[in-house]
């Protein structure tokens, strides 16, 4: 997917931004829940609806790879819907792609077609993915993660991802090819 011209660079100033406004550096962990408040989004967790719907309850026990997260809306509030049957790390990732829609300003749209079939919209999917990489694992942290400070599986643990959401990371930077040149070029690194 090609994004919109410049649409990486306003996704990394406006991860800056919110992380500022979080108190965030570019090495501390995002907590996504906190991320959600700060935005006056409420998270549901999937398993709260379980007892009163079977739908729910069959997406938690028996599907559970077949949801991760929803933004329902009620005019122009947001409501997250989450899978909290899903790892931390795939957590964090499912509620800030939801918050990443909100920031980013998505319109709602239907999620069904007359037949039923799911509607989906690629763009505004792969952009919310960008801006989430962002929040969770800013620039700045990929690079230093691809001069060697840690390993991708402490990288996960650090800022409370899957070690796929760090390699995305990694190759949407181009962070380990910035290194290696940045070295061929005789830059050192701490």
């Amino acid at each position: 997917m090609g994004f919109r011209r410049g649409f990486k660079t306003e996704a990394n100033s406006l991860s800056l931004e919110v992380r500022s406004e979080l108190r965030l550096g570019a090495l501390d962990r995002l907590d996504p829940f906190a991320l959600a408040d700060h935005l006056a989004i409420p998270v549901i967790p999937l398993s709260a609806m379980a007892a009163a719907s079977p739908g729910a309850n069959h997406l938690l026990n028996d599907e559970p790879d077949v949801f991760s997260a929803v933004t329902v809306f009620a005019g122009s509030k947001r409501t997250i819907v989450h899978n909290d049957g899903h790892s931390s790390g795939r957590i964090s990732s499912d509620i800030t792609h939801e918050t990443s829609h909100g920031l980013l300003q998505h319109c709602p749209t239907p999620a069904l077609d007359a037949r039923g079939c799911r509607l989906w919209d690629q763009d505004i999917e792969d952009e919310a993915q960008f801006l989430s990489g962002a929040l969770l694992v800013p620039e700045d942290a990929a690079l230093v993660i691809a001069r060697g400070r840690f390993t991708k599986p402490e990288a996960a643990a650090r800022f409370g991802v899957s070690e796929q959401m760090i390699q995305y990371r990694l190759n949407v930077t181009g962070a380990v090819g910035r290194v290696e040149r940045a070295r061929k070029a005789g830059h050192r690194f701490r």
